[in-house]
């Protein structure tokens, strides 16, 4: 069992996640229930998976929750493509978001690498 409080993983998720609630503020009021409410939610699972497998108490469940959290993120990604692609993002908000995404999953990639090869 680890303190997801602790992971560099965890941390970086957390800012992403605050990042993607800060950017859909300007998203149109009628995508309220749809392009503003999704990237949310995917973007907020990839946390919550990180601190549900920390309180696992094998490597293997832990694992799972990671690749889980991995899965959060590429959707996130996906979505703030289609942001993008609808115009709700700028270009630079776009970027911003693009490199945390980037970061985020190269972390957890290893993280998940580290937790099976022990």
């Amino acid at each position: 069992m680890q303190k997801f409080k602790e992971l560099i993983l965890w941390q970086e998720a957390h800012q992403l996640t605050l990042k993607i609630y800060e950017a859909s503020k300007k998203f149109p009021k009628e995508e309220i229930f749809g392009v503003t409410s999704q990237p949310r939610r995917a973007a907020t699972s990839i946390s919550c998976n990180i601190a549900e497998g920390c309180g696992r108490h094998t490597a293997k469940d832990f694992a799972n929750f990671l690749q889980i959290s991995l899965g959060s993120t590429n959707e996130t990604d996906y979505l703030t493509i289609l942001a993008k692609d609808l115009n709700y993002l700028s270009e630079n908000d776009f970027n911003i978001l693009q490199e945390k995404i980037n970061k985020v999953r190269a972390m957890n990639i290893n993280l998940i690498e580290k937790v099976r090869n022990k």
